[in-house]
């Protein structure tokens, strides 16, 4: 599979059928954090220990969001990144609920609620990207992408590295 920046994924969002198909499919924990911009409780989400190669992908239209490569372990209970999977898959937002300036994050393709991105991470970038685990979905290498939206490839192909 080519590199994030030289692949090109369709991200036009999914029609209101296809979202309501993609909706029906979630949790209510899963629908309180992507669709109501909850919050998981920390140090217990499924990816939080997760190190494999692979890609994290979006919980409900599966676009990619992260590479596996770009985890690391912040302290916080929350997944955390360096760096997106590619910068126009996410949106930015300013946050100012519960009296804190933060910058939200998004799903550029669906809009569901990803987590935050603050200042304050490691080399190469200072950022960190904390991610609820219940937004994501992951794809190991040698597996293939999601393809929730039956766009084609690039989705539904195989994850190298």
């Amino acid at each position: 599979m080519a590199t994030a920046t030289t692949t090109t994924f369709d991200l036009s969002p999914p029609t209101e059928e296809q979202l309501d198909e993609l909706v029906a499919d979630l949790s209510s924990e899963e629908r309180h954090v992507l669709l109501e911009h909850g919050t998981e409780a920390p140090f217990c989400g499924v990816f939080l220990l997760e190190k494999r190669p692979g890609v994290f992908t979006c919980r409900l239209c599966g676009l990619p969001l992260f590479h596996g490569g770009t985890k690391f372990e912040s302290g916080t209970g929350w997944p955390s990144f360096t760096q997106p999977f590619a910068e126009d898959h996410l949106k930015y937002i300013r946050d100012t609920s519960y009296g804190m300036l933060r910058t939200e994050i998004v799903c550029i393709r669906c809009g569901s609620h990803q987590g935050h991105v603050f200042p304050d991470g490691p080399p190469p970038t200072g950022q960190r990207y904390c991610i609820n685990s219940v937004s994501l979905a992951f794809t190991p290498s040698g597996e293939r992408l999601p393809d929730k939206l039956e766009r084609g490839a690039p989705e539904g192909e195989v994850v190298e590295g």
